[in-house]
């Protein structure tokens, strides 16, 4: 298939593109259901990436619907690509991360009267958090200072023994594992074969097509160095299809991706988290979109080209352009600080009216009431669009 084909098959399995959830929260579940996870991050310049991942998909979506899905416990926090929101359908298949961590089990074993303690005292209290074990190496001894503490509540979590019940001003709250876990959940634990199975096929559904090792890459899980087995399984099987996106044809899709036709969908503007699920393989972004993408937070300032956290704009399946926010919330002022098109650049007289109106969108969402506009480059682009957000906001 062409390279466009190819973008329009990968932003419809993202939600991106001719695909409409439920308003709200069931619109987010399902959203967390069919991308297998949505990552955290602790960034605040603007709202955090896994409220942004939602919003960008989900009609109507508030933060206040994750908190609910959490404690209905319809999603878990656990290491999916990274630390993230998961279904909980799909527990049974993190089983093997957290029972055979062999860097967790060495610092339990060498901490095990601090892992007992700590453990102890949810059980008796019930849901604690990183706050209520501050302070308590004053009364009980150095082994009760904050910091160890802390790793071991991280420690019980990575190995099972806890889940987070709750974020409490982004802090987790840790509870029992057999307090938390709803009763129905499986909790059997697969073997090597049947977690490849699964990731492949997780990673297949949320991104339409992709390569050995972007399947890897989609979610950390046990058994990735049998990715290659499953995938040789499910192409016998029919189950997968080869497929050349124009001179690559090391790429898959479900068979049964084919099996529906859709038209293109009319060209709709996403700004993206750094943490999106179509953003974060960085290789995969390349490959498909042509997007050479940084997140330059982490780059020392006078190194910088667009910004300390820049959102990739998309417009149908093409990303034409970086924006630098940040929310002033004593204000309640959104400012794009820098918004910097992309080389070749042209098709401003069509796109910029949708870009103005995603931005105020964007804005009321992070909780602003005005869009201030700094740098934009090309510079030709900044009157229509400041004409464009006058009419939007």
């Amino acid at each position: 298939m062409t390279i466009r084909k190819a973008r329009r098959l990968a932003l419809k399995a993202q939600l991106l593109a001719s695909t409409r959830l439920p308003k709200g929260i069931e619109g987010a579940a399902r959203a967390i259901e069919h991308l297998g996870y949505v990552q955290l991050d602790t960034i605040a310049v603007i709202e955090r990436a896994h409220h942004h991942t939602l919003w960008t998909r989900v009609p109507g979506y508030e933060p206040r619907m994750l908190d609910r899905l959490l404690a209905e416990r319809r999603v878990f926090e656990f290491w999916g690509h990274a630390a993230s929101y998961l279904p909980m359908t799909d527990f049974r298949f993190y089983r093997r991360r957290m029972t055979a961590s062999p860097r967790w089990e060495r610092w339990a074993r060498d901490h095990r009267p601090l892992m007992d303690a700590v453990l102890d005292r949810v059980r008796k209290e019930g849901p604690l958090g990183t706050s209520d074990f501050e302070h308590q190496g004053k009364r009980r001894g150095s082994w009760w200072d904050w910091k160890p503490a802390k790793t071991a509540l991280e420690t019980l979590h990575t190995m099972g023994l806890l889940m987070v019940a709750q974020r409490r001003n982004f802090q987790r709250i840790f509870d029992l594992t057999e307090r938390i876990l709803p009763e129905d959940v499986d909790t059997t634990e697969p073997d090597d074969a049947e977690i490849a199975r699964f990731a492949v096929r997780r990673c297949l559904r949320a991104h339409g097509l992709a390569t050995a090792r972007q399947m890897k890459d989609h979610i950390w899980i046990a058994a990735q160095t049998h990715i290659n087995a499953a995938v040789a399984e499910l192409l016998d099987s029919g189950e997968l299809t080869r497929v050349a996106v124009g001179d690559d044809d090391g790429y898959y899709a479900l068979t049964r991706t084919f099996a529906s036709r859709s038209r293109p969908a009319a060209p709709e503007v996403h700004i993206l988290s750094p943490f999106d699920n179509l953003v974060i393989q960085r290789p995969r972004l390349r490959a498909l979109f042509g997007l050479d993408y940084t997140l330059e937070c982490y780059v020392p300032a006078p190194k910088r080209r667009h910004g300390y956290f820049v959102l990739p704009v998309l417009y149908g399946d093409e990303f034409i352009a970086r924006l630098d926010p940040k929310v002033e919330r004593s204000t309640r002022a959104f400012h794009v600080r820098r918004l910097s098109f992309e080389p070749g650049f042209k098709d401003g007289e069509a796109s910029l009216p949708a870009l103005a109106r995603k931005l105020a969108d964007f804005a009321r969402f992070n909780g602003a009431d005005t869009v201030e506009l700094h740098v934009v480059t090309p510079a030709r682009w900044k009157p229509l669009l400041r004409r464009e957000l006058t009419a939007s906001i």
